[in-house]
């Protein structure tokens, strides 16, 4: 377990009074490369990202749950830095093709259903390349919406 995250985790639990045994489901950074992990996380930390989307195939292939309506989570940088913890909130899964600007603008990362679908045709199909899936307009996405419930005090 990272030191760094289990200190973060530990702060968030005293300083929110949860319950000491509570545990979150994973510690994570956005997307692929540094420069887009760091740039999602900035959203995030800004309150324009409030959602993520991700291929239902990769989470089988890597054998991870899928996530659920009121788990924890640390989102940390590239660096493996925590930043803050998010709840989720809600969890859809839908085909690619089915996703409306209405749902995919909540991750607030693009303008427009054309700029959000190029984006990810390309990471999902990067992403299968590496996982060993092909990316479908048919392919299930789950769409995970949440909230920022801590960060610390000076963080930006």
């Amino acid at each position: 377990m990272n030191e760094k995250a289990e200190k973060f985790w530990q702060d968030f639990l005293t300083d929110t009074g949860r319950d000491p045994k509570l545990r979150y489901s994973e510690c994570f950074h956005f997307e692929l490369t540094e420069y887009w992990a760091n740039e999602l996380l900035r959203l995030v930390l800004e309150g324009k990202k409030k959602a993520t989307s991700s291929s239902l195939w990769g989470y089988e292939l890597e054998g991870d749950k899928i996530p659920q309506k009121g788990e924890l989570s640390i989102v940390t940088d590239w660096n493996g830095e925590p930043r803050c913890v998010i709840e989720t909130t809600d969890v859809t899964v839908i085909p690619f093709k089915d996703i409306t600007f209405d749902l995919c603008s909540r991750e607030g990362e693009d303008d427009d259903l054309q700029s959000w679908q190029e984006g990810h045709r390309a990471f999902f199909t990067e992403e299968g390349k590496e996982l060993g899936y092909e990316f479908s307009e048919e392919m299930p996405v789950i769409f995970q919406e949440f909230n920022v419930v801590y960060r610390k005090d000076g963080e930006e």
